[in-house]
């Protein structure tokens, strides 16, 4: 007996110390191994809060505030603590229904989990933020208020230069996955907002703050020793004069175009209008989604940084560049002589390019009254020249003296989406015509700034500063210098001097009297401003869309005044129907008089402001498509850019993200049937060459000879049958030269 009583007591100690040494080790793992229970002590008692900083301001070149800061709240969730949130009382504050919420929530979870914070409702109106604030415990501890600075914009002036800031989406955390973004933080998107993203974004911060037990916060956690300081960002001085950019684009009120001015001793860009614009403002703020689909779904591109994006032939405007060449090369002096007698038979009767004025001139002369006939001789001297031994090696020459001069080629401006523009080569003539089959006469249009040859208006300026300071430039560039210094070198690369071929000054002193002479006495006159020497070149610039001749560019460009240049200056205005000298002309003049003299005060010139920004230049197919979308605010609007194929070709051509934009307007969109038409090839109409320069190619006459016949009743019940047909036609042959 006393035995099995002992073997009993043992093995009840056995299992009472197997029972402590049990509770030891849970504890040992719940308290030091463990972390699941003091995570949800800390998440109970403690909030850790993200600080956004403020981002960098951004001063133009008289130190004006011209992009800056205010506050705002983004409402934030974390989905695994919704269990028991009153929902129904946060939809009716956000206005959405139940089905929303839901969406949104699985939406969000699928994006970056269910545990990790996300913004459920970005950029809080005021009325919102209002009741929230009243109700905010009944949502707690899911759903917090995230303080945020966003972007303002004081003078609404420069939306495509300065760009706007947007949240991060998966694609943009993806292609920088090593620059500490997180779900949730807001970056540059485009304009200098994009370029110097890296010193405008400053450091994040966080807070540790104590909760109460309704989960409201209450004070910092042993008064913020555990915190660490946000860094605003680093402020940005630029060259732009805001007050020359807001009359650059009220110049520019309903047209499409560009207008791009340039400092030549510096390189700063003192103006860079893209028109038609937008108010910078409508994307910050609660309402940002909203807006930035209206502007990606307008026609008229106003997305579309057409500084740098649009690319155009340079028309007359080119003939400074091939005077510089033929000068250089010896082909040519000052005094060499041309005639003209209605055409440049040059390549022989069959092909006479026309010319407008009947005569004999010099140098300076056809610069004047921009003479075809003479720079086409000049050109085809440059082609034929005895001292290169093929036809390969004298346009290789001619291509280099254009890289030089900053064309066909990126200039390396800090605005994103520069386009290179083009200069066609030896290759690209082989590959359409064959090897060896090809001659002068083949691209005799180029001589006048037809043709292959695509320059962006960025590309223009910046030539017009390489003649204004007589053979060099600076790269153009919007920012000049950042507080606390260029830690990353972003500037470097606009303080060299940029010097391709050395040019005697005589050479530009004979341009530079022929650009003079086209403002006091020739084509340009309307860019005439009393006091000061402009010399100038018009360009009057034909184009094609899907093979349809449409109305011609206005271009102007300059520099001012002639003996001490301060100001480079290019003007496009899209589809005006006239001479480079009827708008674009009077454009510049006004700008280099704002620039030059600070104001414009005499009653005349601010009439013609007047006068010319209630100007409406819009191309007739844009104009129709805008009064369409004012006349029917509803998603058929959308349907029909979609059925049209708009949203690929503006997606494309803007270079935007479709995350940036509402998807839910979009899906909307496409779920509505649109009204069956005709497909767009309307001939009267004018979509801009420059939203699409593939597409610039001399017509087929023979199709549009058809197109102009009128239509009888027996064509009515074929075009159904001929749609497909008609479609194909209407596409353009590239391979054909154009002759503009």
């Amino acid at each position: 007996m006393p035995v099995y009583n002992d073997s009993r007591k043992y093995n009840i100690r056995l299992i009472f110390i197997s029972l402590i040494v049990i509770i030891i080790l849970r504890l040992f793992t719940l308290q030091i191994l463990s972390s699941k229970y003091k995570d949800l002590a800390e998440d109970q008692g403690m909030f850790r809060k993200v600080v956004y900083p403020d981002r960098g301001i951004v001063f133009d070149r008289k130190k004006n505030a011209i992009l800056q800061n205010t506050n705002i709240s983004d409402l934030m969730v974390t989905p695994n603590k919704l269990k028991g949130i009153d929902t129904m009382s946060l939809c009716n504050i956000l206005d959405i229904d139940t089905a929303q919420f839901k969406k949104r929530i699985i939406e969000l979870i699928i994006k970056n989990g269910r545990s990790r914070p996300s913004i459920f409702e970005p950029l809080l109106s005021e009325e919102k933020m209002a009741k929230l604030n009243e109700s905010m415990f009944k949502f707690t501890p899911a759903f917090y208020l995230q303080d945020r600075s966003v972007r303002t914009f004081p003078y609404n002036a420069a939306a495509n230069v300065l760009g706007y800031t947007a949240e991060v989406d998966t694609n943009f955390l993806k292609k920088h996955p090593d620059e500490g973004y997180v779900a949730g933080d807001y970056a540059g998107m485009t304009g200098i907002e994009r370029s110097y993203e890296k010193v405008l974004m400053g450091q994040r911060g966080i807070e540790y703050w104590k909760r109460d037990n309704k989960n409201r916060l209450t004070e910092r956690l042993e008064k913020g020793i555990y915190d660490t300081l946000s860094i605003a960002g680093q402020n940005l001085y630029t060259s732009l004069d805001i007050e020359l950019q807001e009359l650059g684009e009220k110049l520019m009120l309903n047209k499409l175009g560009a207008i791009v001015a340039i400092d030549p001793k510096t390189g700063g860009i003192l103006a860079m209008v893209s028109a038609p614009t937008y108010n910078p403002n409508y994307l910050t703020g609660s309402e940002r989604r909203k807006r930035f689909s209206e502007l990606f779904l307008n026609p008229a591109l106003p997305l579309l940084n057409r500084t740098v994006s649009a690319s155009y032939s340079p028309g007359s405007t080119f003939k400074t560049l091939q005077a510089l060449i033929g000068l250089h090369e010896g082909i040519i002096e000052t005094d060499t002589r041309f005639s003209c007698s209605g055409a440049f038979y040059g390549c022989g009767g069959a092909k006479p390019m026309r010319c407008l004025d009947v005569g004999t001139f010099d140098l300076r002369n056809a610069i004047t009254i921009s003479d075809n006939t003479y720079f086409a001789n000049v050109m085809q001297r440059v082609i034929n020249n005895p001292k290169y031994p093929s036809l390969d090696s004298a346009l290789s020459k001619w291509n280099n003296y254009m890289y030089g001069f900053g064309l066909g080629r990126k200039l390396g401006v800090d605005v994103p989406s520069e386009k290179t523009g083009n200069i066609p080569t030896p290759a690209y003539y082989d590959k359409v015509y064959g090897k060896g089959k090809w001659n002068f006469c083949t691209f005799r249009s180029i001589s006048i700034g037809q043709g292959e040859v695509d320059v962006t208006p960025l590309q223009v300026a910046n030539e017009m500063a390489y003649i204004a300071n007589k053979g060099w430039y600076y790269t153009p560039h919007v920012v000049d210098s950042m507080d606390g210094g260029d830690k990353y070198n972003l500037l470097g690369r606009f303080k060299n001097k940029n010097v391709p071929t050395y040019i005697p000054d005589s050479i530009f002193e004979a341009v530079h009297d022929g650009m003079q002479g086209v403002v006091d006495r020739g084509t340009g006159a309307g860019a005439k401003v009393k006091d000061i020497a402009i010399c100038g070149k018009t360009g009057t610039v034909e184009n094609y869309f899907r093979g349809v001749k449409q109305q011609n560019h206005s271009f102007f460009c300059g520099f001012a005044p002639r003996d001490n240049p301060k100001i480079a200056i290019m003007c496009v205005v899209e589809n005006s129907g006239r001479f480079g000298g009827t708008y674009a002309a009077p454009i510049v003049g006004l700008m280099i008089e704002k620039y030059l003299k600070d104001s414009i005060t005499e009653k005349p010139r601010l009439d013609r402001i007047e006068q010319l920004s209630k100007l409406n230049l819009m191309p007739p197919r844009i104009a129709i498509e805008l009064r369409k979308q004012d006349s029917m605010r509803h998603s058929k609007d959308s349907a029909y850019l979609l059925a049209k194929g708009f949203l690929k070709i503006i997606r494309d051509t803007i270079g935007i993200d479709e995350d940036q934009i509402d998807k839910d307007e979009l899906e909307k969109a496409k779920k509505d049937k649109p009204v069956k038409k005709e497909p767009f090839t309307d001939s009267a109409s004018s979509k801009p060459s420059a939203v699409l320069p593939k597409e610039k190619s001399k017509p087929d006459t023979k199709k549009n000879k058809d197109k102009s016949k009128p239509v009888t009743k027996k064509d009515k019940h074929k075009s159904k049958s001929d749609k497909k047909k008609n479609q194909k036609k209407s596409k353009p042959d590239t391979k054909k030269n154009k002759h503009n």
